[in-house]
Protein backbone atom coordinates (compact mmCIF):
# COMPACT_ATOMS: atom_id res chain seq x y z
CA UNK A 1 0.00 0.00 0.00
CA UNK A 2 1.59 3.30 -1.33
CA UNK A 3 -0.02 6.90 0.42
CA UNK A 4 -0.22 9.81 -1.70
CA UNK A 5 0.23 13.12 -0.25
CA UNK A 6 0.20 16.69 -0.75
CA UNK A 7 2.97 17.89 -2.06
CA UNK A 8 3.72 21.50 -1.62
CA UNK A 9 3.10 23.51 -4.52
CA UNK A 10 4.55 27.04 -3.01
CA UNK A 11 5.76 28.87 -0.90
CA UNK A 12 2.47 31.36 -0.27
CA UNK A 13 -0.12 29.30 1.06
CA UNK A 14 0.07 26.79 4.16
CA UNK A 15 -3.03 25.25 2.77
CA UNK A 16 -5.10 24.06 -0.67
CA UNK A 17 -8.34 23.10 -1.46
CA UNK A 18 -9.76 19.40 -3.30
CA UNK A 19 -11.50 20.87 -5.61
CA UNK A 20 -12.00 17.80 -8.11
CA UNK A 21 -11.68 14.48 -8.00
CA UNK A 22 -10.60 12.91 -11.54
CA UNK A 23 -11.25 9.27 -10.38
CA UNK A 24 -13.39 7.20 -8.66
CA UNK A 25 -12.91 5.93 -5.09
CA UNK A 26 -11.22 2.36 -5.95
CA UNK A 27 -10.50 3.05 -9.94
CA UNK A 28 -7.95 1.71 -10.90
CA UNK A 29 -5.16 3.93 -12.20
CA UNK A 30 -1.74 4.10 -14.19
CA UNK A 31 1.45 5.89 -13.15
CA UNK A 32 0.90 9.14 -14.38
CA UNK A 33 -2.76 9.68 -14.56
CA UNK A 34 -4.13 12.98 -13.01
CA UNK A 35 -5.86 11.97 -9.95
CA UNK A 36 -7.09 15.33 -8.29
CA UNK A 37 -7.31 19.19 -8.53
CA UNK A 38 -6.29 21.12 -5.48
CA UNK A 39 -6.28 25.28 -5.47
CA UNK A 40 -4.02 27.10 -4.35
CA UNK A 41 -3.94 31.19 -4.04
CA UNK A 42 -3.56 31.39 -7.27
CA UNK A 43 -3.90 28.42 -9.53
CA UNK A 44 -5.79 25.24 -9.85
CA UNK A 45 -2.95 22.02 -9.89
CA UNK A 46 -3.72 18.56 -10.90
CA UNK A 47 -2.19 16.23 -8.15
CA UNK A 48 -0.81 12.94 -10.75
CA UNK A 49 0.12 9.19 -8.94
CA UNK A 50 3.48 8.19 -9.35
CA UNK A 51 2.55 4.65 -9.82
CA UNK A 52 -0.23 1.85 -10.56
CA UNK A 53 -2.80 0.68 -8.23
CA UNK A 54 -6.61 1.02 -7.14
CA UNK A 55 -6.77 4.55 -5.85
CA UNK A 56 -8.70 4.68 -2.44
CA UNK A 57 -9.75 8.42 -1.63
CA UNK A 58 -8.83 9.72 1.91
CA UNK A 59 -10.60 13.77 2.08
CA UNK A 60 -13.52 14.38 0.80
CA UNK A 61 -14.07 17.15 -1.72
CA UNK A 62 -13.56 20.70 -0.55
CA UNK A 63 -11.40 19.95 2.29
CA UNK A 64 -8.40 21.98 3.45
CA UNK A 65 -5.27 20.40 2.55
CA UNK A 66 -1.85 21.29 3.54
CA UNK A 67 1.34 20.38 2.57
CA UNK A 68 2.26 16.78 3.46
CA UNK A 69 -1.57 15.47 4.14
CA UNK A 70 -2.58 12.35 3.59
CA UNK A 71 -5.14 12.58 0.38
CA UNK A 72 -5.26 9.20 -0.98
CA UNK A 73 -3.95 5.39 -0.54
CA UNK A 74 -2.87 2.86 -3.75
CA UNK A 75 -3.39 -0.32 -3.35
CA UNK A 76 -2.10 -3.48 -5.24
CA UNK A 77 -5.84 -5.29 -5.74
CA UNK A 78 -9.10 -4.24 -5.15
CA UNK A 79 -9.26 -4.74 -1.26
CA UNK A 80 -10.13 -1.29 0.50
CA UNK A 81 -7.48 -0.60 3.03
CA UNK A 82 -8.09 0.06 6.74
CA UNK A 83 -10.11 3.19 7.82
CA UNK A 84 -8.91 5.78 9.90
CA UNK A 85 -10.08 9.34 11.18
CA UNK A 86 -7.35 10.50 9.04
CA UNK A 87 -8.24 8.56 5.96
CA UNK A 88 -12.01 8.43 6.13
CA UNK A 89 -13.67 9.98 3.26
CA UNK A 90 -16.53 12.31 4.52
CA UNK A 91 -14.56 12.66 8.32
CA UNK A 92 -14.34 15.75 10.27
CA UNK A 93 -10.38 15.25 10.13
CA UNK A 94 -10.38 15.06 6.77
CA UNK A 95 -12.94 17.84 5.97
CA UNK A 96 -11.92 20.27 9.27
CA UNK A 97 -14.90 22.10 9.17
CA UNK A 98 -16.54 20.73 6.13
CA UNK A 99 -18.59 21.56 3.32
CA UNK A 100 -22.12 22.12 2.66
CA UNK A 101 -24.16 20.19 0.20
CA UNK A 102 -24.24 16.71 -1.67
CA UNK A 103 -21.99 17.33 -4.38
CA UNK A 104 -22.92 13.91 -5.78
CA UNK A 105 -26.46 14.61 -6.07
CA UNK A 106 -25.92 18.17 -7.61
CA UNK A 107 -28.82 19.59 -4.97
CA UNK A 108 -26.31 21.94 -3.44
CA UNK A 109 -23.26 23.61 -4.42
CA UNK A 110 -19.91 22.46 -3.16
CA UNK A 111 -18.74 24.49 -0.86
CA UNK A 112 -15.02 24.36 0.06
CA UNK A 113 -13.71 24.78 3.66
CA UNK A 114 -12.93 28.58 3.87
CA UNK A 115 -15.97 29.52 2.56
CA UNK A 116 -18.12 27.85 4.85
CA UNK A 117 -16.03 29.38 7.56
CA UNK A 118 -16.42 32.85 6.36
CA UNK A 119 -20.25 31.97 5.76
CA UNK A 120 -20.31 30.76 9.48
CA UNK A 121 -18.58 33.88 10.67
CA UNK A 122 -20.86 36.22 8.45
CA UNK A 123 -23.81 34.14 9.48
CA UNK A 124 -25.14 34.28 5.17
CA UNK A 125 -27.90 32.20 4.72
CA UNK A 126 -27.15 29.58 2.32
CA UNK A 127 -30.28 30.63 0.24
CA UNK A 128 -27.77 33.86 -0.95
CA UNK A 129 -24.92 30.93 -1.90
CA UNK A 130 -27.16 29.51 -4.26
CA UNK A 131 -28.35 32.39 -5.89
CA UNK A 132 -24.44 32.77 -6.48
CA UNK A 133 -25.10 30.29 -9.50
CA UNK A 134 -21.58 28.41 -8.95
CA UNK A 135 -21.35 24.89 -8.67
CA UNK A 136 -17.95 25.15 -6.16
CA UNK A 137 -18.18 27.76 -3.40
CA UNK A 138 -14.76 29.45 -2.74
CA UNK A 139 -13.97 32.16 -0.69
CA UNK A 140 -13.55 34.50 -2.88
CA UNK A 141 -17.36 34.04 -3.93
CA UNK A 142 -18.24 35.06 -0.73
CA UNK A 143 -16.30 37.78 -0.03
CA UNK A 144 -17.32 39.21 -3.38
CA UNK A 145 -20.80 39.14 -1.73
CA UNK A 146 -20.18 40.00 1.41
CA UNK A 147 -18.71 43.26 -0.01
CA UNK A 148 -21.86 43.45 -1.87
CA UNK A 149 -23.94 43.44 1.03
CA UNK A 150 -22.14 46.09 3.13
CA UNK A 151 -21.79 48.13 0.12
CA UNK A 152 -25.80 48.10 -0.34
CA UNK A 153 -26.21 48.69 3.56
CA UNK A 154 -24.36 51.46 3.38
CA UNK A 155 -25.69 53.61 0.65
CA UNK A 156 -27.07 56.71 1.05
CA UNK A 157 -30.54 56.43 0.29
CA UNK A 158 -31.19 57.36 -3.37
CA UNK A 159 -27.93 56.52 -3.99
CA UNK A 160 -27.44 54.20 -7.46
CA UNK A 161 -25.84 50.40 -7.06
CA UNK A 162 -22.51 50.62 -9.09
CA UNK A 163 -21.73 54.06 -8.01
CA UNK A 164 -18.49 55.24 -5.58
CA UNK A 165 -18.93 53.26 -2.21
CA UNK A 166 -19.36 55.30 0.76
CA UNK A 167 -15.98 56.62 2.54
CA UNK A 168 -15.82 54.35 5.59
CA UNK A 169 -16.83 50.82 3.52
CA UNK A 170 -14.57 47.77 4.35
CA UNK A 171 -12.64 46.53 1.25
CA UNK A 172 -11.13 42.83 1.51
CA UNK A 173 -8.30 42.36 -0.89
CA UNK A 174 -9.10 39.26 -3.34
CA UNK A 175 -7.19 36.21 -2.78
CA UNK A 176 -5.02 37.16 -5.47
CA UNK A 177 -4.01 40.31 -4.58
CA UNK A 178 -3.27 39.22 -0.77
CA UNK A 179 -0.59 36.28 -2.47
CA UNK A 180 0.99 39.53 -4.42
CA UNK A 181 0.84 41.12 -0.95
CA UNK A 182 2.98 38.71 0.70
CA UNK A 183 5.76 38.83 -2.18
CA UNK A 184 6.06 42.24 -1.63
CA UNK A 185 6.04 42.63 1.82
CA UNK A 186 8.79 39.64 2.40
CA UNK A 187 10.46 41.16 -0.91
CA UNK A 188 11.15 44.55 1.21
CA UNK A 189 12.09 42.71 4.19
CA UNK A 190 14.55 40.74 2.62
CA UNK A 191 16.26 42.41 -0.65
CA UNK A 192 18.56 45.19 -0.34
CA UNK A 193 17.32 46.96 -3.57
CA UNK A 194 19.35 49.46 -6.04
CA UNK A 195 18.12 50.29 -9.23
CA UNK A 196 19.47 51.12 -12.54
CA UNK A 197 17.87 52.74 -16.04
CA UNK A 198 18.80 53.14 -19.32
CA UNK A 199 16.67 54.57 -22.68
CA UNK A 200 16.59 52.50 -25.47
CA UNK A 201 15.83 53.29 -29.19
CA UNK A 202 13.16 50.50 -29.65
CA UNK A 203 12.11 51.96 -33.38
CA UNK A 204 13.72 49.02 -35.13
CA UNK A 205 12.46 46.59 -33.12
CA UNK A 206 9.12 47.32 -33.19
CA UNK A 207 9.57 47.70 -37.26
CA UNK A 208 10.90 43.83 -37.04
CA UNK A 209 7.98 42.77 -34.76
CA UNK A 210 5.51 43.94 -36.93
CA UNK A 211 7.14 42.04 -39.66
CA UNK A 212 7.74 38.60 -37.50
CA UNK A 213 4.11 38.73 -36.43
CA UNK A 214 2.79 38.55 -39.71
CA UNK A 215 5.21 35.86 -40.44
CA UNK A 216 4.59 33.65 -36.86
CA UNK A 217 1.09 34.34 -37.02
CA UNK A 218 1.50 35.53 -33.44
CA UNK A 219 1.12 38.91 -31.94
CA UNK A 220 4.90 39.98 -31.22
CA UNK A 221 6.34 42.76 -29.48
CA UNK A 222 8.25 44.61 -27.28
CA UNK A 223 7.06 42.03 -24.76
CA UNK A 224 8.07 38.92 -26.56
CA UNK A 225 11.49 40.64 -27.66
CA UNK A 226 12.75 41.46 -24.59
CA UNK A 227 11.90 37.78 -22.90
CA UNK A 228 13.73 36.68 -25.95
CA UNK A 229 16.44 38.97 -25.13
CA UNK A 230 16.70 38.51 -21.71
CA UNK A 231 17.03 34.67 -22.02
CA UNK A 232 19.88 34.64 -24.43
CA UNK A 233 21.99 36.93 -22.05
CA UNK A 234 21.86 33.96 -19.11
CA UNK A 235 25.20 32.30 -20.22
CA UNK A 236 26.96 36.01 -20.31
CA UNK A 237 25.20 36.96 -17.14
CA UNK A 238 24.77 33.99 -15.01
CA UNK A 239 24.48 35.70 -11.78
CA UNK A 240 21.41 37.86 -12.34
CA UNK A 241 19.38 34.17 -12.94
CA UNK A 242 21.33 33.14 -9.57
CA UNK A 243 19.46 32.66 -6.15
CA UNK A 244 21.47 33.65 -3.40
CA UNK A 245 21.44 30.49 -0.86
CA UNK A 246 23.23 32.97 1.91
CA UNK A 247 25.07 35.70 2.92
CA UNK A 248 28.45 34.19 1.00
CA UNK A 249 27.20 32.44 -1.90
CA UNK A 250 24.61 31.76 -4.76
CA UNK A 251 23.16 28.84 -6.32
CA UNK A 252 23.68 29.37 -10.30
CA UNK A 253 20.87 28.20 -12.65
CA UNK A 254 20.58 25.76 -15.31
CA UNK A 255 18.53 27.77 -17.91
CA UNK A 256 16.73 30.91 -17.95
CA UNK A 257 13.49 30.86 -16.69
CA UNK A 258 11.75 33.98 -17.34
CA UNK A 259 8.32 35.42 -15.40
CA UNK A 260 6.40 38.03 -17.42
CA UNK A 261 4.00 40.01 -15.40
CA UNK A 262 0.61 39.97 -16.39
CA UNK A 263 -2.44 42.16 -15.64
CA UNK A 264 -5.68 42.53 -17.22
CA UNK A 265 -7.51 43.68 -14.47
CA UNK A 266 -8.45 40.41 -13.02
CA UNK A 267 -5.13 40.08 -10.92
CA UNK A 268 -1.40 40.30 -11.17
CA UNK A 269 0.27 36.94 -12.60
CA UNK A 270 3.58 36.35 -13.18
CA UNK A 271 3.53 33.30 -15.50
CA UNK A 272 6.90 31.88 -16.42
CA UNK A 273 8.58 31.32 -19.98
CA UNK A 274 10.64 27.68 -18.75
CA UNK A 275 13.88 27.22 -20.39
CA UNK A 276 13.11 30.51 -22.49
CA UNK A 277 16.74 30.20 -23.83
CA UNK A 278 15.76 27.38 -26.00
CA UNK A 279 12.51 28.81 -27.37
CA UNK A 280 12.08 30.53 -30.67
CA UNK A 281 10.02 34.03 -31.00
CA UNK A 282 7.50 31.92 -32.31
CA UNK A 283 7.31 29.94 -29.27
CA UNK A 284 7.60 32.30 -26.76
CA UNK A 285 4.98 34.80 -28.43
CA UNK A 286 2.44 31.59 -28.20
CA UNK A 287 3.44 31.00 -25.34
CA UNK A 288 2.67 34.59 -23.85
CA UNK A 289 -0.59 34.67 -25.87
CA UNK A 290 -2.02 31.98 -23.77
CA UNK A 291 -0.87 33.26 -20.64
CA UNK A 292 -3.01 36.41 -21.64
CA UNK A 293 -6.02 34.41 -22.08
CA UNK A 294 -5.13 32.25 -18.98
CA UNK A 295 -5.06 35.77 -16.84
CA UNK A 296 -8.39 36.81 -17.61
CA UNK A 297 -10.27 34.05 -16.48
CA UNK A 298 -7.65 33.07 -13.59
CA UNK A 299 -7.16 29.42 -15.16
CA UNK A 300 -3.23 28.73 -14.14
CA UNK A 301 -1.82 25.75 -13.15
CA UNK A 302 0.60 25.95 -10.44
CA UNK A 303 3.81 25.12 -12.65
CA UNK A 304 2.79 27.97 -15.01
CA UNK A 305 3.56 30.32 -12.36
CA UNK A 306 6.28 28.57 -10.71
CA UNK A 307 10.30 28.21 -11.27
CA UNK A 308 11.23 31.70 -12.39
CA UNK A 309 15.06 33.03 -11.72
CA UNK A 310 14.40 36.29 -13.49
CA UNK A 311 11.63 38.80 -13.87
CA UNK A 312 10.31 41.43 -16.91
CA UNK A 313 7.58 43.57 -15.85
CA UNK A 314 5.67 45.40 -18.22
CA UNK A 315 3.31 48.83 -18.36
CA UNK A 316 1.89 49.35 -20.89
CA UNK A 317 -0.03 52.88 -19.81
CA UNK A 318 1.62 55.33 -22.09
CA UNK A 319 1.84 58.12 -19.45
CA UNK A 320 4.36 55.89 -17.22
CA UNK A 321 7.91 56.74 -17.99
CA UNK A 322 9.75 55.13 -15.03
CA UNK A 323 8.85 52.42 -12.77
CA UNK A 324 10.81 50.16 -10.05
CA UNK A 325 9.93 46.85 -10.28
CA UNK A 326 9.38 44.88 -7.34
CA UNK A 327 12.77 41.99 -7.10
CA UNK A 328 10.30 38.66 -6.61
CA UNK A 329 11.68 36.79 -3.10
CA UNK A 330 14.23 33.99 -4.56
CA UNK A 331 15.03 36.38 -7.63
CA UNK A 332 18.42 38.63 -7.96
CA UNK A 333 17.14 41.50 -10.42
CA UNK A 334 13.93 42.30 -12.25
CA UNK A 335 13.66 43.93 -15.12
CA UNK A 336 11.20 46.98 -15.73
CA UNK A 337 10.34 47.82 -18.91
CA UNK A 338 7.73 51.29 -20.11
CA UNK A 339 5.33 51.29 -23.39
CA UNK A 340 7.29 53.28 -26.25
CA UNK A 341 7.39 57.18 -26.77
CA UNK A 342 7.51 59.18 -29.47
CA UNK A 343 11.03 61.74 -28.86
CA UNK A 344 12.43 64.30 -31.09
CA UNK A 345 16.26 64.52 -30.72
CA UNK A 346 18.70 66.56 -33.56
CA UNK A 347 20.98 64.61 -35.86
CA UNK A 348 23.05 65.79 -38.49
CA UNK A 349 21.65 69.55 -38.06
CA UNK A 350 17.86 67.44 -38.42
CA UNK A 351 15.17 66.91 -35.84
CA UNK A 352 13.93 63.33 -36.41
CA UNK A 353 11.57 61.27 -34.05
CA UNK A 354 12.39 58.39 -32.64
CA UNK A 355 10.67 55.45 -30.20
CA UNK A 356 12.37 55.49 -27.04
CA UNK A 357 11.24 53.11 -24.03
CA UNK A 358 12.72 52.96 -20.70
CA UNK A 359 14.04 49.89 -19.18
CA UNK A 360 15.38 49.84 -16.12
CA UNK A 361 16.65 47.26 -13.53
CA UNK A 362 15.99 46.33 -9.63
CA UNK A 363 18.79 44.37 -8.18
CA UNK A 364 19.97 42.66 -5.18
CA UNK A 365 22.80 44.77 -4.55
CA UNK A 366 24.17 41.69 -2.31
CA UNK A 367 25.18 40.41 -5.27
CA UNK A 368 25.32 42.36 -8.29
CA UNK A 369 27.16 45.93 -8.36
CA UNK A 370 26.35 48.56 -10.60
CA UNK A 371 28.76 48.46 -13.26
CA UNK A 372 27.46 44.87 -13.52
CA UNK A 373 23.77 46.13 -13.91
CA UNK A 374 24.74 48.75 -16.33
CA UNK A 375 27.05 46.35 -18.00
CA UNK A 376 23.59 43.81 -18.33
CA UNK A 377 21.68 46.78 -19.62
CA UNK A 378 23.59 48.11 -22.11
CA UNK A 379 23.93 44.37 -23.76
CA UNK A 380 20.30 44.54 -23.60
CA UNK A 381 20.06 47.86 -25.19
CA UNK A 382 22.30 47.06 -28.16
CA UNK A 383 20.21 43.68 -28.88
CA UNK A 384 17.07 46.12 -29.42
CA UNK A 385 18.66 48.25 -31.13
CA UNK A 386 20.57 45.88 -33.78
CA UNK A 387 17.14 43.59 -33.78
CA UNK A 388 18.10 42.13 -36.90
CA UNK A 389 21.39 40.93 -36.12
CA UNK A 390 19.55 39.10 -32.92
CA UNK A 391 16.08 38.29 -33.64
CA UNK A 392 14.41 35.72 -36.21
CA UNK A 393 11.27 33.14 -36.25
Amino acid sequence: MTDIRVPKLNNNDTSYVLIEWLVEDGQQIKAGDPVAVLETSKATEELVSEEDGFLWQALPLNADCPPGALIARLTSDEARPGTSEEARPGSQAGARDGAAGDGASGAEPLITAPAQALIDELGIDLAEVRALGVSVVRRADIERLAAGRSEASTRPEGSVEGATPAPGLLYELSRVQRAVARAVRTSHEIIPTAYTVVKTDVGAALELAGRLTREVRRPVGLPELVTHAVARMHEEFPLFYATLVDQESARLAEAPHVGVTIDTGAGLYVPVIHDAGRRSIKEIASRLMEYRLAALTGDFREDDLAGANIAVTLHHDGDVTLAIPLIFPGHVCALAVTSPQAVLQLEGGQVVSRSVANIGLSYDHRLINGRDAGLFLRALKTRLESPAEVFSA
